[in-house]
């Protein structure tokens, strides 16, 4: 029973995807979970939204039960009794019951439900762990033998590095294809990562601020172009692009998780970048951890003049610390928007894990406004040369934002 209850909680906090063969994990012969999208109260009826896209109509009665269960809880020992009138839109439940044949509707027994509420705080709560104790990165350097990960990223002093081993304790994780949610990614192992592979990491530093005790890793394999819009259409969620170093056509689709940001002038750049060194910028104690880039990692350097990391909590150069101003800390820092406020003629970076179809990317995170940045990321031309590509220096810049948070 225990072990059943376990995994009613690990169910109802995962952010399940679609099984190879097509059917819903959401939806089992005995239970069914998901997001409440509509309650009819009348009609003693819940209609859920499961992670795959499903919709489930629940019907409760007098004898169904119903508890409230704390996000993290692994049995039904601390749950709370409540009514179904505390049931509310947002909130996320299993419905336990015998599910129709065609598995669209189930008369519950049990409703056990995690709020919208306690899940946004848990949320919230894992988020600021992670950036206070995560680190992201490039992986340049991998060791099967030792199973050492060698990950980089850029700061405005230059590229820096970090060495990581996994464990046998360490929880490994990677991104799907297609997928834009941090919580979608899968089990993994050592043997599947790659050079050139994005890598978030929650861990301690070690007395060594170029080594980092790793206890849970994310990995992805991701794209990052730069391009100009053509098109937006905020019906569909897709904005057509012409990218800029390949000169193709593409098709950005943005759904509901993805993160759009838009880059400030040049004129704005010195008061943001000052803003940023301020108390919970770099330097400052409190930063994020920001996602690495692709690009050959420089021999690893340790600051000059002061103790190793900040009262941020990341290694030298990669998370919040002593290492210089972090590109990548800008990035995530950047105020966000909505696809409306993207114009045509923008010019944009997308980042994508690697789907199926090349010209569609789905979007996990997309700065609009990009101009500025590609300048400061071009390589500047010798005498007698061509003024280079507008993407030409995206590629080994150190720079991408593809591995989100929880």
């Amino acid at each position: 029973m225990k072990i059943f209850l376990l995994a009613i909680a690990l169910a109802l906090c995962a952010q399940s995807t679609l099984f190879a063969q097509g059917t819903d994990p959401g939806i089992a012969a005995k239970h069914a979970i998901g997001e409440v999208k509509t309650i009819d109260a009348a009609a003693k009826q819940i209609t859920i939204k499961t992670d795959a896209g499903s919709t489930v109509t629940v019907s409760v009665n007098d004898k169904t039960t119903y508890k409230r269960l704390a996000p993290g809880e692994q049995t039904l020992t601390n749950a709370a009794d409540i009514a179904f009138t505390d049931v509310a839109e947002g909130d996320r439940v299993m419905a336990r019951g015998t599910v129709s044949e065609d598995r669209k509707s189930i008369p519950a027994v049990q409703i056990i439900v995690m709020t919208k509420g306690d899940l946004a705080k848990k949320q919230e709560a894992e988020r600021l762990e992670w950036r206070r104790r995560g680190i992201l990165g490039v992986i340049t350097v991998l060791k099967p033998d030792t199973k050492e990960i060698t990950i980089s990223n850029r700061t405005m002093a230059g590229m820096q590095s970090v060495v990581m081993q996994v464990s046998d304790k360490t929880e490994m994780h990677r991104y799907a294809p297609d997928s834009i949610k941090f919580g979608d990614a899968k089990p993994s192992t050592f043997a599947e990562l790659k050079v050139g592979d994005q890598l978030r990491a929650l861990g301690d530093r070690t007395e060594d601020p170029l080594r980092f005790n790793p206890q849970k890793i994310v990995t992805g394999s991701f794209r990052t172009v730069a391009g100009v819009v053509t098109a937006v259409d905020p019906a569909t969620g897709e904005v057509k692009i012409n990218e800029l170093e390949k000169k193709t056509p593409l098709t950005i689709v943005i759904k509901q998780d993805a993160v759009l940001r838009r880059f400030p002038p040049a004129s704005e750049m010195g008061a943001m970048m000052g803003g940023m060194r301020g108390p919970g910028g770099p330097g400052g104690g409190g930063g994020q951890a920001a996602p690495g880039g692709q690009g050959q990692a420089q021999p690893a350097q340790r600051p000059q003049g002061g103790a190793p990391g900040g009262s941020g909590g990341g290694p030298v150069g990669i998370g919040p610390g002593r290492g210089g101003f972090n590109i990548n800390d800008m990035l995530e820092r950047l105020p966000t928007i909505s696809i409306a406020d993207v114009k045509v003629g923008d010019t944009i970076i997308v980042s994508s894990t690697q789907g199926v179809d090349p010209t569609r990317l789905t979007a996990i995170s997309f700065v609009a406004g990009a101009d500025t940045l590609l300048a400061m990321l071009a390589p500047r031309p010798q005498p007698g040369q061509a003024t280079p590509n507008p993407a030409a220096g995206l590629g080994n810049s150190g720079i991408t934002f593809g591995i989100g948070l929880p």
